[in-house]
């Protein structure tokens, strides 16, 4: 399975999240490691996770979803989000 990290910035201030939010919850195992980015466990590829996220946003707003190869680094994380990484990355 894929990891794939989602990253957003919707542009219109005062946006409600909680559409786009439950179509990335429905994606997949998911963790919402930073403020507008998620990390996403599925066997969709990125162009499919795009497909099924660009309904739920503004034609404005922009959207990167990209394969993680699961080399990774933090900083200022705590420990159950480093957790979380071990266990799924």
């Amino acid at each position: 399975m894929a990891k794939q990290l989602i990253s957003y910035d919707l542009v219109q201030p005062g946006r409600d999240y909680a559409e786009l939010f439950e179509a990335i919850k429905a994606i997949g195992l998911w963790w919402h490691c930073l403020e507008s980015v998620w990390i996403v466990v599925t066997d969709l590829t990125s162009a499919q996770v795009r497909d099924r996220l660009t309904p739920h946003i503004d034609t404005n707003d922009k959207l990167a979803v990209f394969k993680l190869a699961g080399d990774w680094a933090t900083q200022g994380l705590d420990k159950d989000r480093n957790d979380w990484l071990r266990k799924n990355m």
